[in-house]
């Protein structure tokens, strides 16, 4: 799956601008920013278990849109950032937390409070005077995140695209068991054995997972307006709702809301650039993506700890290692 924006005017002199890249388990997101910070290209892509694959995927289309553009720093974030950060040379190799937190206050700069959600988990960011103060993650309940709606909107025979729209339909939300993903599906069964109208139960799954969220991955937050709900659920007008219901505040949502992760990893590489003064940025080019990229691993026996180290090869060469608590084979 592949959503593109446009990136119009590349022709005559070459601009800087800034490359993002987040890769998670579900999707891998770039984007390439001006340098003002405005989004001149989103890409979004399924990783499908081969994130090295995927990254030279989203940056073959890139360089068919990018030519006229220098690409002044390279930033990565998600879980295989430091995988992304070898292949691609980056100048920032950060968090997902950092980069969200980043991303939003770019786009609200007084946030408090960002909620994130996507396919696989779910986290949650506070804030106060643009520094983050607390955070938490979820990525053992399935319950609020991306794939269990696709998949409750499939039982359903309602595709995810109408899935908002029906929730906002709702009079009477039917009240559904959201404690965790296998009780939500069976009572959501129950309700509809019941003979509840469609758009009632699903307004009442929306209302039931952000009740789970904000008693597990918001228990014990502080959470104030204003705020920020990004990630690929927020597209959701029914989430939307319910969480705006259940904190009795607006809800803020980016226009790029599904690459936010990727938008914080380019100003963070745009920032990592200006503190050094300028320069060659660190990106290996397009032209490098055209190697032959494999990982594999080995277990360290040099002390109790048996660490597994982690090999990044480009063609023949080992160009990168990560994984020994002590640091003994690091390099990167």
């Amino acid at each position: 799956m592949v959503e593109m924006a446009g990136m119009a005017g590349m022709a005559g002199m070459a601009r800087k601008a800034y490359l993002g890249v987040d890769v998670g388990s579900v999707s891998t997101n770039l984007v390439v920013l001006d340098e003002r910070g405005d989004v001149l290209e989103s890409l979004y892509l399924r990783t499908r278990g081969d994130p090295i694959a995927v990254i030279q995927e989203g940056m073959r289309t890139l360089a068919q849109a990018a030519s006229g553009l220098e690409m002044a720093g390279v930033g990565t974030t998600g879980s295989g950032r430091r995988l992304a950060g070898v292949i691609l040379g980056a100048d920032c190799v950060k968090n997902e937390i950092t980069a969200h937190a980043v991303a939003s206050a770019r786009v609200v700069p007084d946030v408090r409070t960002v909620i994130e959600i996507g396919g696989q988990d779910s986290k949650i960011i506070i804030l106060r005077d643009g520094a983050v103060l607390d955070f938490a993650m979820n990525t053992v309940c399935a319950a609020g995140t991306g794939s269990f709606l696709d998949q409750q909107a499939g039982r359903l025979g309602v595709p995810i695209e109408r899935f908002g729209e029906l929730a906002l339909m709702s009079t009477t939300p039917v009240r559904i068991a959201g404690r965790c993903a296998v009780f939500a599906e069976s009572d959501m069964i129950h309700k509809q054995q019941m003979g509840h109208r469609i758009e009632d139960i699903v307004a009442g799954l929306c209302e039931a997972l952000v009740r789970n969220y904000l008693n597990n991955v918001g228990k014990g937050k502080d959470i104030r307006p204003p705020v920020v709900f990004q990630g690929g659920v927020a597209a959701n007008a029914g989430m939307r709702a319910a969480f705006e219901k259940a904190l009795a505040t607006p809800i803020a949502v980016p226009e790029h809301y599904n690459v936010m992760g990727a938008i914080g990893a380019a100003l963070l590489a745009a920032e990592q650039v200006d503190r050094r003064g300028g320069g060659a940025s660190r990106f290996r080019g397009f032209q490098a993506l055209d190697m032959d990229y494999a990982a594999s691993s080995f277990e360290c026996k040099g002390c109790p700890n048996l660490c597994e180290v982690v090999n990044i090869k480009m063609g023949h060469e080992v160009i990168a290692r990560w994984g020994s608590r002590c640091g003994k084979w690091d390099s990167f």
